[in-house]
């Protein structure tokens, strides 16, 4: 049995709990390595999923993700708390050096609301993705397609290989 820590209600959450190290899996391919925590789901939409003891989840960015989306400057929530969200649904935005995307719900269930105090510093999702960086709380059942950190090492080899084949193709232009 894992020893989780019980959250503060989400209107207490203020960074500043502190973490116990999980164990990780160590990944790494071409030219991109993270540590996947093994006590969190993922979602092919590359976020991260940790539930606690009293069935509350915290939603963040992968490191993937991250680095697709560059440092984040700015970010948003139009979803409100106790609001009833479903998988796939639009939450919010963020806006970062490299894009500006949409926030993406993998819980179908109840919006409880986003992290605080990534209000004050956002620099917290570059700096912490998988910890005090965390985007939103939610109660409810996660996307269906969520895998464990082995499972989403092999998504992300999938995406990476694609990745690096596009590369090669649009360089590989030969005009004869």
């Amino acid at each position: 049995m894992r020893n989780r820590k019980r959250p503060l209600a989400a209107s207490q959450y203020d960074g500043d709990m502190p973490e116990c190290q999980p164990d990780e899996l160590k990944y790494k391919r071409s030219r991109f390595t993270a540590r996947l925590p093994t006590d969190r789901l993922y979602s092919p939409s590359h976020y991260w999923l940790k539930q606690f003891d009293d069935g509350q989840w915290r939603i963040g960015f992968t490191r993937f993700a991250k680095r697709m989306l560059g440092d984040i400057v700015e970010f948003q929530f139009e979803a409100k708390p106790g609001e009833a969200i479903r998988v796939g649904g639009q939450i919010g935005w963020v806006e970062a050096f490299k894009a500006v995307s949409d926030i993406y719900c993998v819980i179908d269930g109840t919006f409880e609301g986003g992290n605080a105090t990534l209000a004050g510093d956002p620099t917290l999702v570059d700096e912490d993705p998988h910890g005090a960086g965390w985007l939103y709380a939610a109660r409810g059942t996660p996307d269906p397609r969520c895998v464990d950190a082995q499972g989403y090492a092999a998504m992300l080899d999938a995406h990476i290989d694609k990745m690096i084949g596009q590369e090669k193709g649009n360089g590989d232009d030969d005009d004869g």
